[in-house]
């Protein structure tokens, strides 16, 4: 009880942060998306951005999962030999419940979000160019596709992640790894960082 008591004090700043900050963000998203998807005119852009969203959603969530289910051997096997990004991923894997955090709730809860407001758009749209339409029956019909597209890709995703986790989160460290190469910017500390600074 003692180690679980001390596990949920630890994560427990981290959650509300979290939580927070979702918050925040998914407000200033859903107002700047709502303002946005006013000013566009076509039908097809909004549901490439919708479909967009929801597979921007899908990969979070299978970023979350993988890195959840790595496994650190196989990829210190990659850092002993310097292959670009395996020390990145190492870190990954050693924070897996931040980053599952982020990816599969931050990011995938926002996406959600979006993903429905984005749908609620185009309702409005379809039923402003064409009032005799059922807005009723629009609105079931839209929520139902958004709905069946997310959880049928996500159920997918997950089968790929698991299966896939150290391939998926050794290619997410190399991303990460390159972005700090020429951004120069400190996305996530490594294993040899922390040792360095030590």
């Amino acid at each position: 009880m003692n180690k679980l008591t001390s596990y949920i004090s630890k994560s427990l700043p981290h959650a509300i942060f979290i939580g927070f900050f979702t918050f925040i963000i998914a407000i200033i998203i859903v107002l700047s998306s709502e303002f946005f998807f006013d000013r566009i005119a076509s039908l097809y852009i909004s549901f490439a951005v919708l479909l967009l969203i929801i597979i921007v959603g899908i990969v979070a969530d299978v970023i979350g999962v993988a890195a959840a289910a790595s496994i650190e051997a196989p990829l210190h096997a990659k850092a002993a030999k310097k292959v670009e990004g395996a020390d990145t991923a190492v870190s990954l894997v050693r924070n897996a419940d931040k980053v599952a955090s982020f990816s599969s709730d931050f990011i995938g809860d926002i996406c959600g979000t979006v993903s429905g407001a984005i749908g609620a758009s185009i309702i409005f749209k379809l039923v402003a160019e064409n009032p005799s339409f059922n807005v009723v029956m629009l609105s079931t019909g839209m929520t139902g596709l958004v709905a069946a597209l997310t959880v049928s890709g996500k159920a997918l995703g997950k089968t790929i992640a698991i299966n896939k986790a150290n391939d998926i989160i050794f290619n997410v460290g190399r991303v990460l790894y390159k972005i700090e190469k020429n951004t120069g910017l400190t996305l996530i500390k490594t294993v040899n960082e922390r040792k360095r600074r030590r």
